[in-house]
């Protein structure tokens, strides 16, 4: 019997509701069970509704920080990559604010061989991102080896899920020009890219202050549907994202891009009206954009493939990280 195109697509939710990088996400309600809630109508910053990094109002501006940590096996594994992928990382959360990136923190606790190679491949990326590393700490150590890292930046728009509305259009962008790697789901495309990184990720803040973007959440390792399920979770909203519409790359399996961590990739949020303008943005610098589909306030992130149709999850029911709001 023939598969049809509802085959593909319930197979293709399985492999997303399964994947590690989506289900590990649920750790972060511990957050909420320590510190509490926020009351994101309030615009409580400090608090923080779930967005990429923290906005603090100071001397008349919006400074925005945020941090990562890597995983220790990876640090292990490959510590130029880890080193390189701690700036990448706060960088993207910076530029999902809608700020432009002003330094970076870091905090290394390794053997002297693995806290060189981290500090090669911090060197590396900031040279490609224009934004240097402004201090941090290195404890030598010869055990498991820890990397984490910490952005700075400034916005004169700060994008927030709280300026996310029903009948707003979703809207991906990403940089195809790259290749996936063998050994582990991450799509970089710096190498291909080359200088022009500097300025892809200094354009979220363009567009925040042009008003054609008001929220944005950088996909990161919890894959397409992962990130997008937060991004969704902060108001219950919910999308069918059109797959036929959707960014790949050439020669790359759906399953495997949508479950990947690309080095500039991007779900925005415009409002209405302003949809055609913003994927013209990216366009213009050799970037790829598409608007996916429409907020509504069903809390069902959804895909259609063809005529057939299928929930990936229901922020209204199912927690996605389970912060408390």
């Amino acid at each position: 019997m023939p598969r049809t195109d509802q085959d593909s697509l319930d197979a293709l939710v399985a492999v997303l509701r399964s994947h590690p990088g989506m289900r590990g996400k649920a750790a972060i309600g511990l957050v909420s069970e320590v510190l509490g809630g926020s009351d994101i109508h309030n615009g409580d910053w400090l608090g923080g509704p779930g967005d990429d990094g923290a906005v603090v109002e100071a001397f008349g501006g919006s400074v925005v920080a945020c941090g990562e940590a890597m995983w220790p096996p990876f640090v292990r594994a490959d510590p130029f990559g880890a080193g390189f992928a701690a700036v990448l990382t706060n960088v993207n959360d910076l530029a999902a604010m809608g700020a432009v990136p002003l330094g970076i923190v870091d905090t290394i606790v390794a053997d002297a061989g693995t806290a060189r190679r981290a500090l090669e491949g911090m060197r590396r990326a900031c040279e490609l991102l224009r934004v240097p590393v402004i201090g941090g700490h290195l404890t030598e150590h010869d055990g498991e080896p820890a990397i984490s890292a910490f952005g700075v930046g400034a916005a004169t728009h700060p994008l927030s899920v709280t300026r996310m509305d029903v009948g707003q259009e979703l809207v991906a962008a990403y940089a195809l020009d790259g290749t996936m790697r063998p050994d582990f789901p991450f799509f970089p495309a710096f190498e291909q890219r080359g200088s022009r990184c500097a300025d892809d990720v200094r354009l979220l803040a363009e567009v925040a202050a042009a008003g054609s973007c008001v929220a944005a959440k950088d996909i990161s390792m919890a894959g397409f549907a992962g990130s997008l399920a937060m991004l969704l979770e902060q108001g219950r909203f919910g999308v069918t994202v059109d797959l036929a519409a959707l960014p790949v790359p050439d020669g790359v399996d759906l399953a495997a891009w949508l479950t990947c961590f690309p080095s500039f990739g991007f779900l925005l949020c415009a409002p209405d009206g302003r949809a055609a303008e913003l994927t013209a943005a990216f366009d213009a610098r050799g970037l790829h954009a598409a608007v996916l589909g429409t907020l509504d306030d069903t809390g069902h992130l959804a895909l259609r493939l063809g005529d057939a149709t299928a929930t990936v999850f229901d922020v209204g029911r199912e927690p996605v990280t389970g912060l408390a709001r």
